[in-house]
Parts: C-alpha cells; sequence; structure tokens
C-alpha cells in the first residue's frame, strides 16, 4: 500500500471522526478489526471477542486517530452504536442464495412500498458487492440491537454490537464509495418502531458466568479456526462442519455473534483452499443444526 493510500484511508478516518462517528482501524484490505486480541472479527457486525473491544476503543479523537493510521494503511470501521447511527445493509443475493432472491435494494424498496412509505433519502455507501450501506442517526437515548433479517431478506441493521466499513475502506473486492447525500437522516420513525420491537440479544444469567463462558467461547472459536486453516487436502470440508458444529452452541448461548464465527470460519475456510461459496454452504447448514439443537445454555463453563 503507497504512502498516498495510507494518507487516503486517514484522511477517510478524520472525515468520519468530523461527522461525530467512532471510528477504529480495520487489518488493511479487510473488514475485521486490527485492535489487539481480535484476531477474527465479521464482515459488518460484532467481534469475536466477546467484549468487543473495537467498540469500546473506538474513537473521534484526532490525535488519536492520526497516531493510529501512522503505523499502517488500516481500513476504517465505524462503530455504529457509540456513534448513534443504525445502518440499514441492503446486500447482494449470494452463489448459494435461491435463484429467485430479491437484493437487500429490492426488499427494501418493497418494504417501504408495503408500508406506504416513500425511499429515504439519507447518506449512502455502495459496497463492493454492489449492496448499500443507509445511514441513519438515532433519537438522543434510544438504543437498538443489530438485527439480521428483521426487516426482510438481505437487509441487516448496524447498531449497537455493530459496525460498517466507512467510505473510503478498499478491499481486494473493491473501494466502499459515498454516492448519496453528504448528511445522515433522522432513522423514520416507522422503521424505528419496527426496529424498537426487534428480539432482544439474550442476556447471560450473571456477570462472572458471562466472562467465563466468553473466555472459554473466544478459545474455543481461536482453536477451531486454527484446526480449519491447518486441515489437510481431503478433510478441509470436515474440519469445517466439525467447527461450525462445535462453535454454534456459543451462538445459541449468546457467547458469540454469528456473524464472528462466520467471518472467522469463512476466512479459515478460504484459507485452506475451499471456494467462498463452499464455505458459506456449509457455515449456514452446520450452524443452523448446531444452534437449533442447543437452545439450552449449560449451568457451568
Amino acid at each position: 500500500m503507497t504512502h498516498d493510500a495510507r494518507s487516503a484511508l486517514l484522511r477517510a478516518a478524520l472525515d468520519a471522526a468530523a461527522r461525530g462517528w467512532h471510528v477504529f482501524p480495520l487489518r488493511p484490505g479487510t473488514k475485521r478489526p486490527a485492535l489487539h486480541g481480535e484476531a477474527s472479527c465479521p464482515r459488518t457486525g460484532a467481534c469475536a471477542a466477546g467484549h468487543r473491544k473495537w467498540e469500546q476503543r473506538a474513537t473521534t479523537d484526532p490525535d488519536r486517530i492520526r497516531t493510529a493510521w501512522s503505523r499502517a494503511a488500516f481500513n476504517v470501521g465505524i462503530a455504529t452504536g457509540p456513534s448513534g447511527l443504525v445502518v440499514v445493509d441492503l446486500d447482494m443475493p449470494k452463489p448459494e442464495d435461491d435463484a429467485d432472491t430479491p437484493s437487500g435494494v429490492t426488499s427494501f424498496h418493497a418494504l417501504c412500498e408495503r408500508t406506504g412509505r416513500a425511499v429515504p433519502t439519507t447518506r449512502t455507501v455502495r459496497t463492493p458487492s454492489g449492496g448499500k450501506h443507509l445511514y441513519f442517526t438515532v433519537p438522543s437515548g434510544v438504543r437498538l440491537p443489530s438485527t439480521k433479517g428483521t426487516l426482510a431478506k438481505k437487509i441487516d441493521t448496524r447498531a449497537w454490537g455493530g459496525y460498517v466499513v466507512a467510505a473510503g475502506s478498499i478491499t481486494p473486492a473493491g473501494p466502499y464509495e459515498a454516492t448519496d447525500g453528504s448528511v445522515a437522516a433522522p432513522l423514520p420513525s416507522w422503521l424505528l418502531s419496527i426496529l424498537k420491537s426487534a428480539p432482544k440479544p439474550v442476556q447471560a444469567p450473571s456477570v462472572a458466568v458471562t466472562a467465563q463462558s466468553r473466555r472459554y467461547a473466544d478459545t474455543a472459536l481461536a482453536d477451531e479456526t486454527r484446526n480449519v486453516t491447518t486441515a489437510q487436502h481431503g478433510g478441509r470440508e470436515a474440519a469445517l462442519f466439525r467447527a461450525a458444529r462445535a462453535l454454534g452452541r456459543f451462538i445459541a448461548w449468546g457467547d458469540l455473534p454469528r456473524s464472528a464465527v462466520e467471518d472467522a470460519l469463512q476466512g479459515a475456510g478460504e484459507a485452506a483452499g475451499l471456494t467462498a461459496s463452499e464455505c458459506r454452504s456449509t457455515l449456514r447448514s452446520a450452524l443452523n443444526w448446531s444452534i437449533a439443537h442447543n437452545q439450552q445454555r449449560r449451568e457451568t463453563a
């Protein structure tokens, strides 16, 4: 990465911070947090580490940002919750989706039409896949969770516990580019109403159990990711399947966000030599099974 590219990413981080959005570094060329101890993180969701260090450390301080981005050409993550944002993520269909699966943009326009609302105009960032991120501000004092599929197919939202990749960031698939509006509009009241009624994340029984469970879950995630990465030819898909089965219980128990497990194992599977579509298909079936069969949380770690 050239010095000019690093400077451009620093400018992107400072621009976001100037808007009051809390930023943190993502590994160069990726969507994963670069903070120490968070080796495996989601494409836009919560961190693999249960404590979400990136959400705690995200900042608007220009001096801290300059210091961080002086070290490498980091992509820019925006912690949506601390930034007072909800970002509506309109995704594109994946190769393994049904042929008639609509894009997130199509689903969102249909949702607006069904509710008799105009498609809102706000700051929009185009993702490398052709999807869109719609930025909205949240009323003061309102704390919304991130959601997956609550609004419609191929529509997720990033709020507390989530993050998005900022405009100006670049991945091998392409850049994140702002296309419409420089200002994030207030979240429409009808969308706010839907998201306020979304299911809340599973609450752990106690602080002590939470800390111990998350440490155990983080260790398991690291171990299973390593097992998949080092799997030999002929056993790679089986290793990925076993890892997903093993880690799905931590998703069911609320110790790990699904997006974190999916991203960690997706990256490990591809590193081992599997195709992206092979990884996604295996992960989806194995995680769905494990989550469905592990709804009862263990009493001890």
